[in-house]
């Protein structure tokens, strides 16, 4: 979850650390810090509690010299508050040696006791500074920064990235991964570390990936990658698909706010080079195969939060078109209930990051019992793609918010698109069907696109509805994972009681919640696809109106059977069934990010949350 930048090159290290934990501050912003080694082998760090903005504050007020080599952080809190003492980075060696960190160590406590007992003292409350500490031990003993690693991360318990820079080894910053994310990047005459590609893109495209269990030592001219018992490893590179533009603001008020307007270029890039001649064809499953897909007699998605309620979109899909039972499960509970596994079994994880802790452990999981294991993912050289056995990527380019929203468009169409590609391969659907499949999904773009264009409207209704305290939302088939995700997306940003429920369940319990001007919104299924489905939604909201309730819905164009019943009316363009949560969610993304900018809240980064959860 926390923000990592590393960095040898020229005099720069400073600006390069704060640019990069700037373009890094969606996955930690409680606190922050560097650690520069200057021309004169002296190590300055300066660290803050709060977000980005009171470091930089801090170094203006109390500077430190800048230096060729340098580590960053922004810390997302889990050992310790979020105070100045517990911000990284952590020292270590009498203050010489300096560590940040990313996941948690999780026999930081016997560790901790081992040092004290050595006579070691602590500053802070943080499993890091144990690290720290252990680390400035083991290099006393060794003089070397990349052997003494070696030894403390070898005693290391748990998921984590470190990364250390000491006084007397200038011009060389190493680095570790265990279920955490770290990246390379490859300059001329400098060379960077981060916990994302984004950390250094604004200086190189030239990436290579840090596989489970390695350490990477880099100078400004060369890197060395070893595995923990010290054997080379050859790592991957691979490009960045995007450059750093793609990951400011542009004039933006704020980062939702451009993620959501760039929806349909996230669906068309990730349908771009998939659809030939009416038919699905996904090059990257080449190497899974086709007798493998056929063989495969049932699904499981795993994922958490807004990715699950994306898998749970598909399951309609994908188990109309393949004829293939889909079951949606959170990771997080998938591999303690010891699910019935084997090789006729496909996990399917969703993961923007491809680093989220739960779904990872899930996948590996999965793929120790037997089952067969695809990853849908957003970012190149991340943990859940390399761990699968075949990955299709979103291209929705990088999502800087923290409530998922462009994200999730191009999950739910990747994983249609791997619905129409299973349908071909076990003959579920003739060609003519799937042309016509093929045919829909190529439309949402622009359709996204027109919704978008009545966004006022929406923003209109937010801003009237500010001091709202709760808010319901109902759907029916694939409307109802869109009332959990608009549900959930008002929770996330504007921090009030909101729920999501199945239309078909008011009668069985949630109908109690109804009072006199409670604000309910309604997916309404179009009257064309699915008649019978659609005038039972219309009489839940007469049951509500009924009630007093307070209607928003969300409706087709031309859908009059809704207009008596609803206080306003939001609509979106004709599409079949299971292609309309695609439109139907932008209305609910747009409404509770205004309702939060209403309020004065901070729609970027929403308090208590990150955007890589890389911690279980």
């Amino acid at each position: 979850m926390c923000g990592i930048v590393g960095y040898v090159g020229s005099d720069r290290s400073i600006e390069v650390l704060i640019g990069g934990l700037r373009r890094l501050e969606y996955r930690g912003y409680d606190s922050a810090g560097v650690a520069v080694i200057d021309a004169e082998g002296s190590l300055g760090t300066a660290k803050k509690s709060g977000k980005l903005q009171a470091l930089v504050d801090e170094l203006d007020a109390h500077p430190i010299n800048n230096g060729t080599t340098g580590i960053g952080h922004t810390r997302w809190a889990t050992h310790g508050g979020p105070t100045d003492q517990n911000a990284h980075p952590h020292l270590g060696d009498e203050g010489r040696l300096a560590v940040i960190h990313n996941g948690i160590i999780e026999n930081f406590s016997e560790l901790r006791d081992e040092l004290l007992a050595d006579g070691f003292s602590f500053r802070s409350e943080t499993d890091t500074e144990v690290a720290a500490v252990l680390l400035g031990r083991d290099y006393a003993d060794s003089g070397d920064l990349v052997e003494a690693f070696r030894r403390t991360v070898s005693r290391l318990e748990g998921a984590f990235t470190l990364l250390a820079v000491h006084k007397d080894q200038p011009g060389l910053v190493v680095g570790a991964r265990r279920n955490s994310p770290l990246v390379i990047g490859l300059g001329e005459g400098e060379n960077f570390l981060g916990s994302d590609v984004a950390a250094f893109v604004e200086y190189t495209r030239n990436a290579v990936a840090i596989g489970q269990d390695q350490i990477v030592a880099i100078t400004a001219d060369s890197v060395s990658v070893t595995g923990f018992d010290g054997n080379p490893v050859e790592a991957e590179p691979f490009e960045v698909a995007w450059d750093a533009a793609a990951a400011e603001k542009g004039g933006w008020p704020s980062f939702m706010k451009k993620e959501v307007s760039e929806q349909p270029e996230a669906v068309a890039k990730t349908i771009l080079g998939r659809l030939h001649d009416g038919s699905v064809v996904i090059p990257e499953l080449e190497a899974f195969g086709d007798t493998a897909l056929q063989g495969i007699r049932r699904i499981t998605v795993v994922a958490c939060g807004t990715a699950a309620y994306a898998g749970l979109v598909a399951k309609y899909a994908i188990e109309k078109w393949a004829r293939v039972p889909v079951e949606i499960e959170l990771s997080h509970e998938f591999r303690y209930r010891e699910p019935v596994l084997d090789d006729t079994t496909l996990v399917i994880s969703i993961s923007q990051s491809g680093e989220t802790m739960d779904t990872l452990m899930a996948v590996k999981y999965a793929r120790a019992n037997g089952a067969k294991a695809i990853s849908i993912c957003n970012t190149q050289g991340s943990t859940i793609p390399r761990e699968s056995d075949a990955v299709i990527y979103t291209h929705a380019g990088p999502e800087v918010a923290v409530a998922s929203t462009k994200a999730f468009v191009a999950q739910i169409t990747a994983l249609y698109l791997f619905g129409l590609h299973l349908a071909r391969v076990r003959g579920t659907l003739s060609a003519a069907e799937l042309a016509v499949e093929a045919e829909q999904l190529q439309a949402v773009p622009d359709k996204i696109a027109e919704v978008l264009e009545q966004a006022e409207k929406v923003e209109q209704l937010a801003r009237w509805m500010a001091d709202t305290r709760s808010v319901l939302f109902l759907g029916r088939h694939v409307g109802f994972p869109i009332a959990l995700e608009g549900a959930l997306k008002l929770k996330e940003l504007a921090y009030i009681h909101a729920e999501g429920f199945a239309a078909g369940e008011l009668k069985h319990g949630p109908i109690a919640l109804i009072e006199p001007g409670q604000p309910v919104f309604v997916v309404v299924p179009s009257p064309r696809g699915s008649a019978e489905l659609h005038s039972k939604v219309v009489s839940n909201i007469q049951e509500i109106r009924a009630r007093g309730a307070r209607v928003i819905a969300i409706a087709e164009v031309g859908d009059a059977a809704v207009l008596p019943f609803a206080d306003e009316v939001l609509r979106i363009p004709l599409a079949a069934p299971l292609y309309e949560p695609l439109l139907a969610v932008v209305p609910l993304q747009i409404f509770a990010m205004e309702l939060a900018t209403a309020k004065g809240l901070d729609v970027d980064q929403p308090r208590n949350l990150a955007k890589s959860v890389t911690v279980e």
